[in-house]
């Protein structure tokens, strides 16, 4: 079963998609929460496979600052942000928090239980639209000249430990999965981010998005 948890301020939403989504491809609604103060001390007792959380939240902390601060205490639980913003500044300040995930409100219902799924699962998930968007300003920049972090300088190793990264696993979980050592697969992340300018995870996740590494189906 995906635990879920369901953040929104408001209690009509929560209810609608608790009802909606609790016993639908395995998933179980464990908990829900108004603002991100309590989004993070319920998430920390229930430990939820994945946090669907809503950005506006005038009442306590927004759901930005509770993705980032909730990522830190519990790197495991993904957080799918489900919010009525179809605007790119949002897009990429929740790719910045360490979201696994950001889709609409209005997106069907089908649509929001296969994002469910996807982050459960590792995985990155945008609805269409943002996906473009993220393609067509990296042709945009390629266009311009702005051809920061070449991505056929990696080795065949260190593309594929970007996209272990980029999916969210964590330094040890690469080594296991591609029987390395962490130390090994440090010295891989170090490299390819120098080689891609890159200075952070979430910059890495981005980069990730833009040259359409990730799956987002």
């Amino acid at each position: 079963m995906i635990k879920l948890m369901v953040v929104d301020d408001h209690a009509v939403v929560r209810s609608g998609l608790s009802t909606l989504l609790n016993g639908k491809h395995n998933i179980e609604v464990v908990g829900e929460a108004a603002e991100g103060d309590e989004a993070i001390r319920m998430a920390m007792r229930l430990v939820p496979d994945v946090v669907l959380m809503d950005l506006s939240m005038p009442q306590g902390k927004d759901g930005l600052t509770a993705t980032s601060e909730l990522k830190k205490l519990m790197p495991d639980t993904a957080v799918l942000i489900l919010t009525m913003h179809d605007d790119e500044e949002y897009l990429f300040r929740a790719i910045h928090a360490g979201a696994s995930g950001y889709i609409l409100k209005n997106a069907p219902h089908e649509e929001l239980l296969s994002a469910i799924d996807s982050v459960a699962a590792g995985n990155a998930y945008l609805y269409p639209t943002a996906t473009k968007r993220l393609m067509s300003e990296y042709l945009e920049k390629l266009k311009s000249g702005d051809n920061t972090g070449t991505y056929e300088s990696l080795s065949d190793r260190e593309k594929e430990i970007l996209i272990w990264i980029a999916k969210g696993y964590s330094n040890k979980e690469i080594a296991e999965h591609l029987m390395l050592s962490v130390k090994t697969v440090e010295s891989h992340k170090s490299n390819l981010m120098e080689k891609l300018s890159l200075k952070t995870r979430p910059e890495l996740v981005k980069y990730a998005l833009k040259k359409g590494l990730l799956n987002f189906e």
